[in-house]
């Protein structure tokens, strides 16, 4: 990801807990006796679906997000999320990136080289955040922790984005989500904190257009057409 601008001080710090606390979690139902494998992980089950559905039941949210990559740069801005499947990451200077998906799809800008690079949004992690409803039943859930302070969710689904895994992080007590991360095929972390967030929001329809035409006109230029 690009260079990062200086982060506010008054920012949530980042902390890395999920890796740790789905170690943990797993670790804990493996070394259970047989009966008890089968109840901790229809409890775990249940709790994580439930923290899903209240999720899934906010249709629109907007707020502000700090984002780490893979090699620890670090960036922000704004986010914008309806569902099903619409999305906008507005960059903060002097980054030149810009998210959009629009149900259907997703397009990554970037102003700075002029280019647009297009992902069908059902073949990304992003699909598990977007759903009409985040159905964690036929394997897709990989595995929970429950901590005083946070609820951290694993979740992959081979068939639609490979190897690659999104965990969401969750408060315990109001269900509402605090940070992602997607970890690609390579084991690359790319966490996503959001705060000061606002639910049940209107939006214009323009907030998650894309412009194909622009995206062609860009594609075709890459392509030296």
């Amino acid at each position: 990801m690009p260079d990062t601008p200086t982060i506010a001080r008054n920012r949530p710090r980042f902390t890395r807990r999920a890796a740790l606390g789905l170690l943990a979690g797993t670790c804990a139902v493996l070394i259970a006796p047989p009966s008890q494998k089968w109840s901790a992980a229809q409890a775990q089950g249940a709790a994580a679906q439930r923290i899903a559905d209240h999720f899934s039941s906010v249709r629109t949210m907007m707020g502000e997000f700090v984002q780490f990559g893979p090699s620890g740069e670090q960036t922000g801005g704004k986010f914008f999320i309806e569902r099903p499947g619409k999305l906008r990451f507005n960059y903060e200077a002097p980054s030149e990136f810009r998210v959009v998906a629009d149900g259907k799809s997703v397009v990554l800008f970037n102003n700075r080289l002029n280019t647009a690079d297009l992902y069908t949004l059902s073949h990304t992690p992003l699909k598990l955040l977007l759903d009409e409803r985040i159905d964690l039943s036929g394997g897709t859930l990989k595995g929970i922790q429950e901590d005083a302070d946070l609820t951290t969710i694993k979740l992959a689904d081979k068939s639609v984005f490979g190897d690659a895994t999104i965990t969401m992080m969750f408060d315990p007590e109001t269900y509402e989500l605090r940070q992602w991360t997607i970890t690609d095929a390579q084991g690359k972390d790319t966490t996503v904190m959001i705060f000061n967030v606002q639910q049940g929001v209107t939006f214009d329809p323009s907030v998650f257009r894309i412009d194909y035409n622009r995206v062609n006109e860009i594609n075709q230029r890459e392509r030296g057409g």
